[in-house]
């Protein structure tokens, strides 16, 4: 194989035997031991782990093969044999690995190691753990207040460690909890509890084997959540229709060939996935909702002015919701060519997206974060539930709202308490179990600890997993202010860009993966995620850990809890890690959804949580369902105009090698890209009339009132079928161009799916200019 940069057309389909071999390219690669491979045949098994990817769920969760090409790397990179341990720090300054690509950093191996940053050597050196938590407990007691203390949560943090998380931050007394939901489906929540009453999806596994119409907005999920592909594609072999909205042109959403079916992969045979292909433009998908529904109304009125049944199911909508009329109203007050320029898809195009809608007796939306990151990302989520509530398609076999979320268990987590703003009978009932008086002024979100930081009111910066430093938008922004912490404690199974973006202090605390044994004093443990259909199962690793310092991450916190707390707090924290049973324990006692957790949890594949909205019981401000309207505008602000410029708006994307910010290869298989990490994808025609050509380097540069410069340098041109004005860019290197002040009305995210770019041609001469004094990460 070349390690030379390539780009060509794919012409394959998504799965098939590509991603086999995909598959055992990465076990060699990450020097996985025999053994290891066979870690895989327990991924997601009722005696085994739950996959440390996507929270996409599984059958049962009993499937021998119930495994995605992108699960099995992620197991890989789990599993690896390489390490990094004392010895690589003492050859490599943090200087030195500065310098190293974010792939090349994380490819080194599993930390294995507490470590603590020497500022005299500019070195990171071996600490012992009890050495560790005096550190940080010693820093946070000697604080002016709690609220100076910012505490991360990724979605890969098991129920119980969220629990007693949240319950430590909450007894040392704040509630800042920025976590990864603030960059990805906070908008989900924030829309949904409004509007149904719950923050989650409604339907399970069961209602896509009933639904005839299965709708997908603004997602990939051929890459982004493969074992997606296999239902969809179940689902259209029984005769159900897939409808795909999207800018680009995507692979998974247009034939699948599932490795793991031997008589299709025999015959080289796929299935078409979508049915039809909805090319929107780039911030489109509100307009083309509300086309839909306004072709809905239309064809309902003909219905009745002809004395026919109606289209709309008005039982539900007279039981079950309020605010129809002047939902309705706003609605017939849109015109056609409004809509046609927002949604960059013409009148018959979603008439026709309608008409398909209209002939479904069961249907399914989906969206994913091509709808949640921009401005009116709420208003677009509403939207789809307007559309889903005019024929009762929530809460019914079949039917139902399917906002699809990324890590393995970032439901959860907001499911323990992870969350800034908790509700008052939350807190209500953690005082009355647990005997203290919790902090009730809301905490910072993502965007609100980067500012706390950058103005010296965060001091201290907790990292529950993740990568901090690269996930969030404005990198440069957020550089810096991570540098003005007074300590960064980072708690990871391997390195990363985040920790040599330290403060004055530092700290990398090693943990266990979620497919090592976790051995506490009451024996072997396990954990328990929640996917994102609100389904719960145990979690436990059969893989001897990457070192005999490891610590399981609710071992971690309480440890801490117990080290900075002290008498302070009656909670038994040691006592409670020995079995983490008793975690659960105290988990049921706090929340009603889990009585008898254990019993329940203990049934191989786990319990469903339910779903307040998919049982038709609406806990919102007015008891039902509502209609909520909102008036047609541009997606997000007006592009901006620059003299003699062509102003794109730029969607960030993920590559066919990637989870999240972990790189498991340089490669994006079904866009064809090879080697190649810095790549601009673009219209034909766009290029050509720039002057360009495939191939050739450009500089990006967005746009932004502040006046401030955000530049990624050095990009390669490939043309690519997404319509004119709308370009694609993988994050996180296109990070660096995402305002700090960008983000979602009323939810917060980053709008890394619209960002307004100008293109020039690439001087590296002034790209080297400028890397001497900014982080090469930051520029690209």
């Amino acid at each position: 194989m070349s390690d030379r940069p390539e780009i060509k057309p794919y012409k394959g389909p998504a799965g098939g035997w590509g991603a086999l071999r995909s598959v055992a390219v990465n076990l060699l690669r990450q020097d996985v031991p025999v053994k290891g491979g066979l870690t895989l045949l327990h991924t997601n098994q009722p005696d085994g782990f739950d996959c440390p990817g996507c929270a996409w769920p599984d059958r049962e969760h009993a499937s021998t093969f119930e495994f995605c090409e992108n699960g099995a790397k992620a197991v890989a990179f789990e599993a690896t044999s390489r390490r990094v341990g004392p010895e690589f720090f003492a050859k490599h300054s943090v200087e030195e690995l500065a310098r190293y690509s974010d792939y090349w950093l994380e490819d080194q191996g599993r930390l294995t190691h507490p470590m603590r940053y020497n500022p005299a050597t500019g070195h990171y050196e071996a600490v012992a753990w009890d050495e560790a938590f005096a550190c940080i407990a010693s820093k946070l007691n000697g604080l002016a207040s709690p609220d100076e203390a910012i505490f991360y949560t990724s979605g890969r943090t098991s129920n119980e460690a969220a629990f007693l998380y949240q319950l430590f931050v909450r007894q040392f007394g704040t509630n800042n909890f920025p976590d990864c939901s603030n960059m990805c489906h906070e908008p989900s929540g924030v829309g949904l509890i409004e509007q149904i009453g719950v923050g989650k999806g409604t339907v399970t596994l069961h209602d896509f084997e009933q639904a005839d119409l299965i709708m997908v907005f603004g997602q990939n999920p051929g890459t982004n959540h493969p074992r997606m592909l296999g239902e969809l594609r179940r689902a259209v072999q029984r005769g159900a229709r897939v409808l795909a909205f999207n800018p680009l042109r995507e692979r998974g959403l247009e034939r699948f060939a599932d490795p793991q079916d031997a008589l299709e992969m025999l015959h080289n045979g796929s299935e078409r996935i979508a049915s039809e292909y909805y090319q929107l433009r780039i911030g489109g998908d509100f307009a083309v909702a509300a086309g839909m529904i306004k072709h809905v109304l239309e064809r309902d009125a003909e219905e009745r002015a002809a004395g026919r049944a109606p289209l709309l199911d008005d039982a539900f909508i007279a039981e079950h919701t309020d605010g129809f009329a002047a939902f309705r109203a706003e609605v017939e007050a849109l015109r056609w060519h409004e809509l046609e320029t927002l949604s960059g898809l013409s009148e018959s195009r979603i008439r026709d997206a309608g008409k398909r809608y209209l002939h479904a007796e069961r249907a399914i939306v989906c969206w994913g974060m091509g709808i949640t990151q921009h401005k009116r990302a709420v208003a677009t989520i509403q939207m789809l539930v307007n559309l889903m509530l005019l024929r009762g398609h929530v809460g019914r076999p079949g039917a139902g709202i399917c906002p699809v979320r990324g890590h393995s268990n970032v439901q959860g987590d907001r499911t323990m308490g992870i969350y800034e703003q908790p509700a008052p009978a939350f807190l209500d009932r953690l005082r009355d179990v647990f005997g203290f008086e919790p902090p009730r002024a809301h905490g910072v979100d993502v965007i609100g600890a980067i500012e706390a930081m950058r103005d010296g009111r965060g001091k201290v910066f907790f990292a529950m997993g993740g990568n901090f430093a690269v996930a969030t938008p404005d990198s440069a922004a957020t550089q810096a202010a991570l540098r003005q912490c007074e300590l960064t404690v980072h708690v990871a199974t391997k390195l990363n860009r985040s920790h040599l973006v330290h403060g004055q202090d530092a700290l990398i605390l090693p943990c266990l993966g979620r497919t090592e044994i976790d051995l506490q004093a009451g024996g072997p443990q396990s954990v328990s995620v929640e996917d994102s259909m609100s389904m719960v199962h145990l979690s436990g690793g059969i893989n001897a850990p990457a070192s005999k310092d490891l610590l399981s991450e609710p071992a971690i916190v309480a440890r801490l809890a117990q080290a900075t707390l002290g008498k302070r707090s009656d909670t038994p924290w040691t006592w409670l890690v020995e079995d983490y049973d008793r975690i659960r324990d105290q988990i049921a006692r706090v929340f009603e959804e889990f009585a008898d957790f254990n019993a329940r949890v203990h049934v191989p594949g786990g319990f469903h949580l339910g779903n307040s909205a998919g049982r038709r019981e609406w806990r919102t401000a007015t008891g039902k369902a509502r209609f909520m309207a909102h008036g047609i505008a541009a997606e997000d602000d007006p592009l901006p105009e620059v003299p003699e410029q062509r102003v794109f708006t730029l969607t960030t994307l993920r590559s066919h090698d990637q989870y999240n910010t972990t790189l498991y290869g340089l490669n994006d298989r079904y866009r064809g890209v090879h080697n190649e990490r810095k790549v601009v994808f673009a219209n034909a025609a766009d290029i050509a009339e720039l002057g360009l050509n495939a191939g050739d380097r450009v500089d990006i540069e967005s746009l932004h009132h502040d006046g401030v410069r955000r530049i990624v340098r050095g990009f390669v041109l490939a043309g690519y079928d997404i319509p004119r004005g709308c370009i694609g860019a993988y994050y996180p290197e296109t990070n660096p161009l995402v305002p700090l002040d960008s983000y979602a009305e009323r939810a917060r995210t980053p709008t890394s799916k619209a960002i307004p770019v100008v293109l020039r041609m690439h001087d590296p001469a002034q790209a080297q200019a400028q890397a001497r004094d900014i982080p090469a990460a930051v520029v690209g």
